[in-house]
């Protein structure tokens, strides 16, 4: 075994040196109740000593490598189990059996064996008298030594997600941060350019200097429409709130909001659910889907648009149907990645999709899109069933 596998392993996990894990020291409980001795140990193991990190029967502390009886499990990664460790060559001068620390009798240890395949130390019970070895207690000792690498990789996982969760928490307000900076620095002179260039288009006659200032006005409009994109992208994410929210209701404000844009008649709606979390943000994902498959059209056909919803795995499926271009499979992740454009033909910088990525999984769901059976997409999101 390669002592630097181990060393990082324990290195990773943490566990030596600070205070007993309630976790681990009731397993150690458990497995002296199971083989029915008075004595159990979680030992984990360093380059030269041997860390006892929960006992149960006795005082556990370092000792030694060298004195260690389990170290003879570490090595060969096997259980040993013998009914009287004195008798043992291998522990027979070893202080747990010539009474310098204990008398060992009954001794039986197993590997602790990371999902890697590392064994970083064992859990062993023993007894000062001797006990017969059974397959049975064998089965048991295994079973248990199997549940301590899950509380250890149990509790490495719920650290790793706190540490995630703190560095995205970071990131997000970082973000805000940098929104409220494109808000001033960008958008107030923009305004005072747009101003500018109306008034210039109040005095001016010539047709020539209306078309430069035309098409200055319109550079204008697609700045301060990608500015305000990003600054929505950046405020959405935060935790959405618990309101109840009808996404039929929702989905009939929407097309309000895109009228002209997205003719009411040229979209079928299902029934939809209510969920719980934010109104208008779920309001922004569908207006977004919506206006998608509207322009995502082939040029001179009319949108034909499908919105419904289904129970799928217990939660909420929602699906906006088109029969426009389609999203090729190999790209169906991309497009929902920031300032991502496939088709460049359409109007926009790519922030839409994003947004609604941000949107549904700070209400705990999920967005996909695959093909429509005979061509076009289906964009999908996923919500928690809510509780009304």
């Amino acid at each position: 075994m390669d002592e630097r596998q181990r060393a990082q392993a324990l290195a990773t996990y943490d566990v030596i040196g600070g205070p007993p894990r309630r976790e681990l020291e009731a397993l150690v409980d458990l497995a002296a109740q199971v083989a029915d001795v008075p004595f159990a140990a979680i030992n984990l193991f360093s380059d030269d000593h041997q860390h006892q990190v929960a006992t149960s029967g006795f005082e556990g502390k370092d000792s030694p490598r060298s004195d260690s009886m389990c170290r003879f499990v570490v090595e060969s990664g096997h259980s040993i189990m013998v009914e009287d460790a004195g008798t043992d060559s291998r522990f027979a001068d070893s202080p747990w059996t010539t009474g310098e620390i204990a008398e060992v009798k009954y001794y039986a240890s197993h590997p602790l064996r990371t999902p890697g395949e590392v064994v970083i130390g064992t859990l062993c019970v023993f007894d000062t008298e001797s006990h017969p070895v059974t397959p049975d207690s064998a089965r048991g000792l295994a079973q248990l030594a199997d549940r301590v690498v899950d509380v250890l990789e149990l509790e490495l996982t719920s650290r790793r997600l706190s540490e995630a969760n703190a560095r995205l928490s970071t990131a997000n307000e970082r973000l805000e941060h940098f929104a409220g900076q494109v808000s001033h620095d960008l958008k107030n002179p923009l305004t005072s350019l747009s101003l500018s260039l109306e008034s210039l288009e109040l005095e001016v006659t010539d047709a020539y200097q209306l078309d430069t200032l035309a098409r200055a006005r319109r550079g204008v409009d697609r700045m301060d429409g990608m500015i305000s994109d990003l600054l929505a992208f950046a405020s959405q994410g935060a935790p959405p709130g618990d309101d109840l929210v009808d996404l039929g209701a929702e989905l009939r404000l929407a097309l309000d909001d895109l009228a002209g844009r997205v003719a009411a008649r040229a979209v079928t709606v299902g029934a939809l659910p209510v969920v719980r979390g934010d109104a208008v943000q779920l309001r922004s994902v569908l207006m977004n889907l919506l206006d998608n498959a509207a322009k995502f059209t082939d040029d001179g056909a009319a949108p034909e648009i499908e919105v419904d919803s289904r129970m799928l795995d217990g939660r909420h499926r929602i699906e906006v149907r088109d029969r426009g271009r389609g999203v090729p499979v190999d790209r169906s992740e991309r497009i929902f990645a920031p300032l991502a454009r496939l088709d460049k033909s359409v109007e926009g910088v790519g922030i839409g999709l994003a947004t609604c990525r941000r949107v549904v999984e700070a209400h705990g769901g999920l967005i996909g899109v695959v093909p429509r059976a005979g061509g076009g997409s289906v964009f999908w999101f996923d919500l928690p069933f809510a509780d009304v």
